[in-house]
């Protein structure tokens, strides 16, 4: 999906996830909307009032867009397998105000994936992330991102996302990639 500013009125209400802080609220038919970013599975908009709101994917339709799916990478369920599939879709998670996805910018510490049971074809996983800045209030949406986008993978049977704040995110966590994307490098 592209960063493209494109200007559209909401074919019908919509629910939203205010930004910065996480709040949620609905935005109603026939609302002009800007689409600031279009990254991953979710679009964030800026409200004809200035407001940066959040729209879900699966809402998409209200936009005139489509919904993105994720597909699994790779079909095979042991562990070495499901934490690539974990890495690959906690890219395709985007820090609303940032076009750079989570594991780019750093915010992802650590995916661990378990066998959870003796077939080998059911996983847990954990995955320990953290904020661009304690207290954010989009900080729950996303880690409801990365455990719904683990959840919906072939061989996860379990996922416990936890958002730690030792030690704290900062620049330097970014890759190099994301650096120059952002203009730091």
């Amino acid at each position: 999906m592209s960063a493209e500013r494109e200007i559209i009125i909401l074919s019908r209400d919509v629910n939203v996830v205010m930004i910065p802080d996480g709040n949620h609220g609905t935005l109603s038919a026939g609302k002009e909307v800007t689409i600031h970013q279009a990254l991953g599975t979710n679009y964030t908009v800026v409200t004809e009032h200035g407001h940066m709101v959040r729209i879900a994917g699966v809402d998409a339709d209200a936009l005139g867009k489509t919904p993105h799916e994720l597909h699994t990478l790779v079909v095979e369920t042991d562990a070495k397998a499901v934490e690539k599939n974990c890495w690959e879709v906690m890219k395709t998670v985007y820090d609303p105000e940032i076009p750079v996805n989570i594991v780019d910018l750093g915010l992802v510490y650590h995916c661990n994936v378990t066998q959870a049971n003796e077939a080998g074809d059911l996983n847990s996983v954990h995955v320990m992330m953290t904020l661009t800045a304690p207290g954010c209030g989009m900080g729950p949406v996303l880690q409801n991102d990365v455990e719904k986008s683990i959840s919906a993978l072939t061989g996860v049977e379990s996922v416990n996302v936890e958002v730690v704040l030792d030690p704290p995110w900062s620049r330097e966590m970014m890759s190099e990639s994301a650096q120059v994307q952002l203009g730091l490098f």
